[in-house]
């Protein structure tokens, strides 16, 4: 298995190397071939270790490479396959290759073809270093790998103001994560005296009883303290509330690398990281309840705000930041199997919708507010067709994927006894029709009613050519489909080894009972379940305000218009962040330019130095007067001065 999982790695290294160094030689054409031959080879690849992993069993470990090594630590590179990161490979890699197919078509006529094809397969190669990692520093380095090829690809298009203010902003938002890593690694090496995962794992049962002295007069739990810190890098990777600002204005790069990041690379990041690191969170109920709180208020409060944008892209982007709070408190109530779930069935139908997204906007000229589209279903069926799979699977439409997986943590939620499920619970059931309503809003703007698109576009409307489309309906497929695998990953111990849940927060397990007729029963005794009746109500909602009805929505707008400027202000974490932070870092910065450069540096230390010497010489060019007595009387002076110091030393 070794030489495979190299390749499944270097695979879309090569294709990177060839697209963005020898680009310009080998012209646009042989650039996306080796791009996609590099990552098609990594999905094959992955796709027969998964095989192997599922049909074997066990776990293949091993260290491939040691960096740096002193004593008996060692700082090494290595692969861990287990049914996990097995899993997440496939995902990943199959996600990323139909982008790369579509990306022929999305960005066809751009000037920066070849390297776009480089950062995407880089980017693909640096979540699989990620997900495939045995030790925390191969970990960290395709953490921050991602970070570095994100800021590249969100600000693709480096002369667009708005992608420049993007990227900066999701570079220095990760930075603010990255720190709280860091800080958990180095807790994990300080309290185990190693960074690999085994090691690590084993000597997890005696940081229990151990505890760290913040601050003067405390103490914490070890496994509190590296859970919450290792979260805060999760946080920043997987846009969790108050780390998401970032994610919404990653919108500015080009659409395929949109589909990218949301679906199946960086923001997963975080939430594989932390059902990877299951052993230590199950030790901690604070660090546990930490999780669950913030991914509730991230999943309500970030879905209402995709209620109200007119931006296609940031409709779907802001439905993308609720379902990773889903993940997320699926996290918290040690449903770690459920959050892994719906972060498979999520990478597919959420890909789908970004793609379809970048459909219409190509046929729509790359125009993206939805107030300027309206009835294109009659002109692009098929992206209509494979957008409403997609949006049947993110609502949890019984049958779809998301519909079980979704289900799966609403349950688990409630379930659940860890301190704050009540409120998550309320958090999640509520975002439920939050979700229709923004999902089917989008659609019935776009597809449906009137015709708001100017003459020009209309009479060039039509469907996406076949490198569009064809990836497309490759990924409405799984977004169909894979949910049937329920009983297999949720309740059959799938990941076995890979996810730790003490039998006290193990709610999964009493779900399991209800699957015992079979995958039918279980979807049809959904359509009666609350969550369907507030999704079907969402959908209503939507029809009603957007299709029946369409003067509606701005009579409700002026009548709440609070809650309208309160959501299209997005809670005012822009604007705090604006005044605060970058406000408040610019006045430190302008403080210690006027008084610390100008006053103390150039004011006292060079120009007051400089004025010292003058004063000096000043004063000193007076002792030279020329005249031979004045230095004949000094010379004395001088020697009665010697005389007498001589002379009190002896005495």
């Amino acid at each position: 298995m070794k030489a495979q999982t190299i390749g499944i790695i270097i695979a879309p290294l090569i294709g990177c190397i060839i697209a963005g160094l020898f680009g310009r030689k080998v012209g646009r054409i042989w650039s996306h071939r080796a791009a996609i031959a590099g990552v098609a080879i990594s999905f094959l690849l992955s796709s027969i270790v998964f095989i192997q992993v599922v049909t074997n069993g066990g776990t293949y470990n091993e260290h491939i490479y040691t960096w740096v090594g002193t004593g008996n630590f060692h700082l090494e590179i290595g692969f861990l396959i287990d049914h996990l990161s097995a899993l997440m490979m496939m995902v990943v890699s199959f996600v990323s290759l139909m982008v790369h197919i579509y990306t022929i078509g999305y960005m066809d006529d751009d000037p920066g073809y070849q390297r776009f094809f480089s950062y995407i397969a880089l980017f693909t190669f640096s979540m699989l270093m990620l997900v495939m990692a045995n030790n925390f520093l191969q970990l960290f380095i395709g953490w921050e790998v991602m970070g570095l090829i994100s800021y590249l690809l969100i600000g693709f298009w480096y002369k667009k103001e708005s992608a420049i203010y993007a990227n900066l902003k999701a570079f220095l938002v990760n930075r603010v994560g990255d720190i709280g890593f860091l800080l958990g690694i180095a807790c994990v090496l300080m309290y185990t005296g190693s960074l690999d995962y085994g090691e690590v794992f084993g000597a997890v049962p005696s940081l229990s009883e151990k505890t760290i002295s913040l601050f003067p007069n405390t103490s914490y739990a070890v496994p509190t303290v590296i859970g919450i810190l290792l979260f805060i890098g999760a946080m920043g990777k997987s846009a969790q509330m108050p780390l998401h600002v970032w994610l919404p204005d990653s919108m500015e790069g080009p659409t395929p690398i949109s589909a990218l990041i949301h679906a199946a690379t960086m923001v997963t990041a975080g939430i594989f990281m932390v059902a990877r690191m299951s052993p230590i969170y199950e030790l901690s109920e604070t660090a546990l309840g930490v999780v669950l709180i913030i991914g509730a208020c991230t999943a309500f409060f970030m879905g209402l705000v995709g209620i109200v944008q007119n931006d296609i892209k940031r409709v779907i982007a802001y439905s993308t930041l609720s379902q990773l709070g889903y993940m997320t408190v699926a996290l918290g109530v040690s449903a770690y199997s459920a959050s892994v779930f719906h972060l498979m069935t999520h990478a597919f139908f959420k890909a789908l919708l970004f793609l379809g997204a970048g459909s219409v906007i190509i046929a729509m000229h790359h125009e993206q507010d939805m107030m300027k589209m309206g009835g294109l279903k009659k002109y692009m069926p098929i992206t209509y067709w494979t957008m409403i799979i997609g949006a049947l699977a993110l609502i949890g439409f019984p049958g779809f994927s998301g519909f079980f997986s979704k289900d799966s943590i609403i349950e688990a939620v409630h379930l659940s006894n860890m301190p704050g499920s009540s409120f998550a619970y309320l958090m999640v059931i509520s975002g439920v029709f939050v979700t229709a309503f923004y999902t089917f809003r989008m659609l019935f703007l776009t597809f449906h009613g009137e015709e708001r698109m100017d003459e020009h576009t209309k009479n060039h409307l039509k469907e996406s050519p076949y490198v569009i489309t064809i990836p497309l309906i490759f990924l409405a497929i799984p977004s169909i489909i894979v949910g049937v695998y329920i009983k297999t990953l949720l309740f059959d111990n799938f990941f076995g080894e890979a996810i730790v849940v003490l039998p006290i927060h193990n709610v999964l397990e009493e779900m399991g009972a209800e699957l015992h007729e079979g995958v039918i029963p279980f979807i049809l005794e959904g359509f009666k379940g609350l969550p369907f009746l507030l999704a079907a109500s969402g959908v209503i909602s939507a029809w009603f305000l957007y299709i029946a009805y369409p003067e509606l929505p701005n009579q409700i707008k002026s009548r709440c218009h609070l809650i309208h400027w309160t959501l299209i202000n997005k809670y005012g974490f822009d604007r705090f962040n604006e005044i605060f932070f970058a406000g408040g870092f610019r006045y430190i910065g302008n403080l210690f330019s006027r008084f610390g450069e100008r006053l103390l540096i150039d004011g006292l230390l060079v120009n007051g130095s400089a004025r010292v010497v003058s004063i000096t010489a000043q004063i000193s060019r007076h002792l030279q007067s020329g005249y031979l007595f004045h230095y004949a009387f000094a010379m004395i002076l001088g020697l009665l001065f010697l005389i007498g110091g001589f002379v009190i030393y002896k005495g």
